[in-house]
């Protein structure tokens, strides 16, 4: 089993319902099981900055799926929730990230692990630390 962080965020539609029902939908993935859920955090976005604020949350997993069919399921549970990509860092229903998986690193057109913007979010640094402190990041 490889041992994965998902980032959830959300400043749409209720975005701790929104957290919560992706929490409850990543819980039914198969072959993957949750270890550890940060505390849900609300912070200013990040990138396009005039709009709502978002609800964050860091999500240990131990999975057998692959990290492709891991970020499909994850798109479609997002679909699920309403997701609609229009507009780059825009506002969303529910975004879900892999920040980590494993000590892979992953570098295609549709997936780049680590996640390359983990050390300049503290939104995803902070809950990150509070679930795993002694987590080795990438350079």
């Amino acid at each position: 089993m490889s041992l994965c962080y998902l980032s959830l965020g959300s400043n749409q539609r209720s975005p701790e319902r929104q957290i919560r029902q992706a929490i409850e939908s990543i819980k039914k993935l198969p072959s993957t099981s949750i270890t550890k859920v940060s505390r849900l955090c609300w912070n200013k976005a990040w990138g396009l900055e005039v709009q709502q604020d978002f609800c964050n949350v860091i999500i240990e997993i131990k999975t057998l799926l692959s990290p492709l069919l891991l970020l499909d399921l994850c798109q479609k549970i997002e679909k699920k929730q309403g997701r609609v990509r229009k507009k780059h860092w825009g506002p969303r229903t529910l975004d879900i990230d892999i920040i980590l998986y494993g000590n892979k690193t992953i570098k295609t057109k549709r997936l780049t692990v680590p996640h390359p913007c983990i050390l300049i979010r503290d939104f995803v640094l902070n809950p990150l630390l509070e679930i795993n402190p002694g987590i080795q990041l990438p350079d």
